[in-house]
């Protein structure tokens, strides 16, 4: 049996805490470790705990989410940071991705997708929420498009770019262009070295700013 993804959750409402909480709980592969109630706290447990990812909101008092997932991925790059969060901002997003974060979610979504979400993060994969994708397409879509760098992706890396701008995992790449989990990972890591990013998120951020996709491919 794999080793369980050890979890850590930094909200400052008490409520969500322990919704968030029993939510993952119910999950036989997902342990989690320990709550924060602010930006410090998070900090500091995380450099304890040493969990595999920190499911984090951004606006707690003190020191905020953004600062918070800068201090940890700077003292511990190998915690995964999910941003579970009410803020749809632009400039929060690209301040906590910036910051190292993994993915960007709102409140608005399912338990069972945060659930996947968490797991995605543990892989190395980046996610995504559809509004906050398309926030970024509306704000930094360009005529131009970036002809001669778009052209160095196949069309099925293309492919696998635009799911993964709509938040699918790798699993559900793969099952929809019927592929392997491993060749959607393959075309993955080819799109990283030519687009000259590390992350999957960096590569749909990428993507979004050049206008490769349009705001019908991700709903």
């Amino acid at each position: 049996m794999d080793a369980q993804i050890r979890v850590l959750i930094a909200d400052d409402h008490a409520l969500v805490r322990e919704g968030t909480r029993e939510l993952l709980a119910r999950e036989t592969d997902l342990e989690v470790v320990g709550e924060a109630a602010d930006g410090a706290e998070a900090i500091e447990l995380a450099g304890r705990l040493l969990p595999d990812v920190v499911v984090i909101d951004i606006g707690m008092p003190g020191i905020n989410g953004v600062e918070a997932t800068a201090r940890i991925k700077a003292e511990h790059p190998e915690v995964g940071v999910l941003v579970l969060t009410v803020q749809d901002d632009e400039q929060y997003v690209y301040a906590i991705l910036e910051a190292g974060a993994a993915g960007y979610l709102l409140k608005d979504i399912h338990g069972s997708q945060l659930v996947e979400a968490v797991r995605s993060v543990r892989a190395g994969e980046g996610v995504l929420h559809p509004a906050i994708a398309k926030k970024i397409l509306g704000r930094f879509r360009r005529s131009d498009g970036s002809v001669e760098e778009v052209r160095s992706l196949t069309d099925r890396e293309l492919d696998v770019l635009r799911l993964a701008a709509r938040g699918k995992s790798n699993k559900e790449i793969a099952r929809e262009l019927d592929l392997s989990a491993r060749t959607v990972q393959v075309h993955l890591g080819r799109i990283f070295k030519k687009l000259r990013v590390a992350s999957r998120t960096e590569a749909v951020i990428h993507g979004l700013r050049r206008g490769w996709f349009r705001l019908e491919d991700l709903s």
